[in-house]
């Protein structure tokens, strides 16, 4: 099997679970490392000041276990002496990694100067290089200004020389298609002194529309000397996954969705790998079980009343995975007490899948995306 390392860092596998927001929980991280193959798993992003803060959610988001090993915690943010201290903090908390975003096309974030907005370039950068931008600070600076890339890799370089755990960044290819700046700061970024760049093949203004451009990944492949680069987007298959390493060049791939349709996708990777062939997916007796597990360990984490509020996202797409009828998915929803939602699922276990054999390979599950403009996210 292809190792992956992130500088010390060795990966279980070179097969990564992407962060996806509401999704890529402790609980769930769990479910993945227990079925095999996931090389690292990776938090939902937690705003960096939230962290200083000490605010209940960031620290819920950052909550691990010693089965969710090794795991890193993707921070965002724009204030450099900010996101130096939140590494610091992670790095004293115990996190294998941390994961810099530069990706998130979500307005609530961009609008602050977060995620994909730091690859925006200042209107008198578009088209050329400045080398006169000085470092913004948001005591000085708008929030959502745009930072130069000077500016950006010294962000990068603070929260990198700041801790001794690898630090990455995943990215878009750029803010739009007149911006594709990701070959350029993935250069900047490896001079820096990051372990890995992971490279999402769309551009903020596509948010999730269009097919990804693996052609644009394999620039930024290209564009580095030594440290691997990660290809996300559009991977839902074996076959998906084969084709982002071939077409890009890139060293690993990080599935999201793909993994929320399938948790099995990781071990069949490494199958693949190692064999040629790989096992199917589980069936529906053996998703039920994996929701049953997930709520269980969202149990040990939060009180009953809410970890089944919270549950109630992730088990809708649990259950349409496995063609549970919708009054019986309802039935679901509903539930307020453990002793309900056992009730609603013995019912759906005794009903089976709808239109399909039980003991075999359930249909494919497309997750979908958000759709229409990004702002509206």
């Amino acid at each position: 099997m292809i190792s992956l390392h992130y500088g010390g860092l060795r990966l279980k596998s070179r097969y990564l679970l992407s962060p996806l927001a509401g999704f890529t929980n402790l609980p769930f991280r769990r479910i993945v490392h227990e079925l095999g193959g996931v090389g690292l798993g990776t938090t939902d992003l937690v705003n960096a000041r939230s962290l200083l803060e000490r605010r209940p959610k960031a620290l819920d988001l950052i909550a691990t276990h010693p089965d969710d090993s090794p795991f890193a915690v993707q921070i965002f943010g724009h204030d450099p002496c900010c996101m130096r201290d939140a590494a610091q903090f992670l790095e004293e908390y115990g996190v294998d990694s941390i994961d810099i975003n530069m990706g998130c096309p979500v307005d609530k974030v961009t609008k602050t100067g977060g995620g994909s907005a730091l690859m925006r370039l200042p209107i008198c950068d578009v088209g050329g290089p400045v080398d006169d931008f000085q470092l913004c600070h948001s005591a000085d600076a708008a929030e959502g200004t745009p930072l130069a890339p000077s500016a950006v890799a010294t962000l990068v370089r603070s929260v990198v020389d700041a801790v001794r755990v690898p630090v990455t960044v995943k990215m878009r290819l750029g803010w739009d298609e007149t911006q594709i700046t990701a070959p350029r700061f993935a250069r900047e970024f490896e001079q820096a002194g990051v372990a890995a760049i992971a490279i999402h093949g769309r551009t903020r203004a596509q948010g999730f529309s269009g097919s990804v451009d693996r052609s644009g990944i394999r620039r930024v492949v290209e564009a580095v000397e030594r440290i691997p680069v990660i290809g996300n987007g559009d991977v839902r298959t074996v076959d998906d996954a084969a084709r982002m390493l071939d077409e890009t060049g890139c060293t690993g791939v990080s599935i999201g969705r793909g993994a929320l349709a399938n948790p099995w996708i990781f071990r069949q990777l490494v199958q693949w790998e190692q064999t040629g062939t790989y096992d199917p997916p589980g069936g529906f007796d053996d998703r039920l079980q994996l929701l049953r597990r997930q709520f269980a360990y969202l149990c040990e984490l939060h009180p009953e009343p809410r970890a089944i509020v919270m549950f109630r996202k992730m088990g809708h797409w649990y259950l349409r995975g496995m063609r549970v009828r919708p009054h019986l998915r309802h039935q679901f929803q509903l539930a307020a007490t453990s002793s309900e939602l056992e009730v609603a699922l013995a019912a759906i276990q005794t009903a089976g899948p709808h239109g399909v054999s039980r003991s075999g390979v359930l249909p494919d599950l497309h997750v979908p995306v958000p759709s229409g403009p990004v702002e509206r996210w």
